[in-house]
């Protein structure tokens, strides 16, 4: 048997997922949670081994409880499911150690697939989603410039971004009018969205 953590802060969807694949006979459901914090408490104790997490849960997301499952329980391989299958987040995924990245449209029966090819040392990407990832190419942003655009992301003044970054309002500036320009947006408002577009913040 393949023994399976399933992980979305949705409760419909995780028991829809878990019902769902609880009908093949090779796998089984050992645990659920709904929140990054708890996908990684649930698997040290009943050590399954293959989770099932969704990109975006409070707490941890999907890519930082993957990271946090590699290092704590190690036979664990994990497979992230998303509705959110921007190039950024598959690149991030992968580059932290995610053995699949698939969207949510994708059927029971590829999910199930998935996992046995998972658990079975392989390694899974959606086509579309790779095609997407390729094409965008890597971020232009400095680390630094992607952190001060988040963090401008609710909308907040200059002023309110240096202080939770610990910079001056005129290097907050700099690095707003930096990374517009790179994305070659009007404002900064837009640079976030064209970043969000991308999973690059």
């Amino acid at each position: 048997m393949i023994r399976i953590l399933l992980a979305d802060d949705e409760t419909l969807i995780r028991d829809a997922l878990a019902g769902l694949l609880g009908l093949e006979e090779d796998l089984e459901i050992v645990a659920t949670a709904a929140s990054g914090p708890e996908a990684v408490a649930a698997a040290r104790k009943h050590s399954p081994d293959v989770a099932v997490l969704d990109l975006q849960m409070p707490g941890l997301d999907g890519i930082a409880t993957a990271a946090q499952l590699t290092e704590q329980v190690p036979g664990c391989r994990s497979v992230i499911v998303t509705s959110h299958g921007r190039p950024g987040y598959l690149k991030k995924a992968l580059a932290g150690g995610v053995a699949a990245f698939l969207p949510k449209t994708v059927s029971a029966r590829v999910l199930a697939d998935v996992v046995r090819q998972v658990h079975d040392g392989g390694r899974y990407v959606d086509p579309e989603l790779a095609a997407e990832a390729i094409s965008a190419g890597d971020s232009p942003l400095t680390p630094r410039e992607a952190d001060v655009l988040e963090l401008a992301a609710d909308g907040a003044p200059v002023e309110e971004i240096a202080q939770r970054a610990h910079l001056s309002p005129g290097t907050v500036r700099n690095y707003l009018s930096a990374a517009a320009a790179k994305l070659g947006a009007a404002n900064r408002h837009e640079a976030v969205h064209v970043a969000r577009r991308h999973g690059w913040i």
